[in-house]
């Protein structure tokens, strides 16, 4: 099929910070004809619509309204993504939503059932995990370099976005925090490889209850601190493999890795699940893990991995991938489902740390299926 003479028509709703990359990311596919683009501040649409050569601006009922529009990519606030995607799919448009899918778990469950009711895509961010790095980590287990898993790590160690964002409030208000911001990036990483989650546990706290701003207009006010910005968790795999983690904001610095697989014959480190590019380490087992005593932590060599896929890849690329499943009718990688399951999981360890028990999780999802080497365009069964 030639994408170029039968492109799936797209509109944005949001055109906020991060929509600059989801226009220069899209526009690398022929698959995708950014169509349209809506915002409250309507001349923030109009900006960004003279800048990519947009030839619509449009309030977002119009834009939903629009039978010429297929998709919606959905990059308003957090808060509103529900609401939006529902009258996406209510209007018959696929969707593609920035993470979170939804900020409860109802909410979520409602939008994966819209969709198959409505029968129209449904998918959701991160899809970093369709990039260089993370994709050649997945070839790199699939093809049994470490053996088969038996343990994971994830660990998101920083110390809060105060030092560089002015607006930051919100990532400490309800919703907010180091697990429902990052933590979509780091399990999403983990399920590619290892499959869905079927129980959790955590425990979190508040380490600082006000942070203090240290850039822009804003410097020097201190805001309150509502949310968790230390958890702890584990997570145990349908497999039986048994993951760690930790999500912190509380933290200055570390030695620590993003993410490790433990294999029976070898061990796997990723690169940062936040970002497309980055190279994995490979650690094949030798006599010198069997010394007493056992190595000291970072001595050992790691062998760096040349990347099976395109390293230079960016957002927008689960976007292409649910513009070729339109087209060819076959599952999409960033699915809805991915995404109710990740959501379900990160508020499963925070309802955990809440309660002080184990959570099962109801949700599960297909490990999704890896990207083919060296294709960006055509057939991507």
């Amino acid at each position: 099929m030639n994408m170029a003479a039968n492109p799936v028509n797209v509109g944005i709703i949001g055109c906020g910070h991060v929509s600059h990359q989801y226009f220069e990311g899209c526009a690398r596919f022929q698959v995708l004809r950014m169509a349209a683009c809506a915002d409250l501040e309507v001349r923030r649409a109009e900006q960004r619509a003279l800048k990519y050569g947009i030839p619509k601006t449009c309030s977002a009922m119009d834009l939903l309204a629009d039978p010429g529009i297929d998709l919606i990519i959905n990059l308003t606030p957090p808060l509103a993504h529900a609401e939006i995607s529902y009258e996406a799919l209510r209007a018959g448009k696929h969707v593609w939503s920035e993470k979170p899918l939804a900020t409860n778990l109802a909410d979520a469950v409602s939008l994966v059932d819209a969709a198959r009711d409505a029968n129209v895509l449904l998918g959701c961010a991160p899809d970093t995990f369709l990039g260089g790095g993370l994709q050649t980590s997945r070839k790199v287990f699939d093809d049994g370099q470490i053996g088969d898993p038996v343990a994971a790590v994830a660990f998101v160690s920083e110390h809060g976005y105060e030092h560089f964002h002015p607006n930051v409030d919100h990532f400490y208000g309800p919703g907010g925090g180091p697990a429902r911001d990052l933590g979509p990036y780091y399990i999403t990483g983990l399920i590619n490889l290892l499959g869905p989650v079927v129980r959790v546990t955590g425990l979190a706290h508040a380490t600082f209850p006000e942070r203090t701003i240290h850039v822009g207009h804003r410097l020097g006010e201190r805001i309150p601190v509502q949310i968790p910005t230390h958890v702890t968790g584990a997570l145990e795999f349908e497999s039986g493999v048994l993951a760690t983690l930790l999500m912190s904001w509380d933290i200055w610095a570390t030695h620590l890795p993003y993410v490790e697989i433990y294999g029976t014959t070898g061990s796997l480190s990723l690169p940062n699940p936040d970002e497309f590019g980055g190279a994995p380490l490979l650690r094949i087992a030798d006599d010198e893990e069997l010394t007493q005593p056992p190595p000291a932590p970072g001595s050992l060599r790691w062998e760096k991995v040349s990347l099976t896929h395109d390293g230079s890849l960016g957002r927008g690329i689960g976007v292409a991938d649910m513009a070729y499943s339109i087209r060819g009718r076959r599952q999409h990688r960033a699915s809805g489902e991915l995404a109710l399951h990740v959501l379900e999981i990160l508020l499963g360890v925070e309802r955990s740390a809440d309660e002080g028990n184990h959570i099962d999780i109801a949700s599960r999802c297909e490990r999704p299926a890896p990207w083919p080497l060296g294709r960006l365009e055509g057939n991507l069964d």
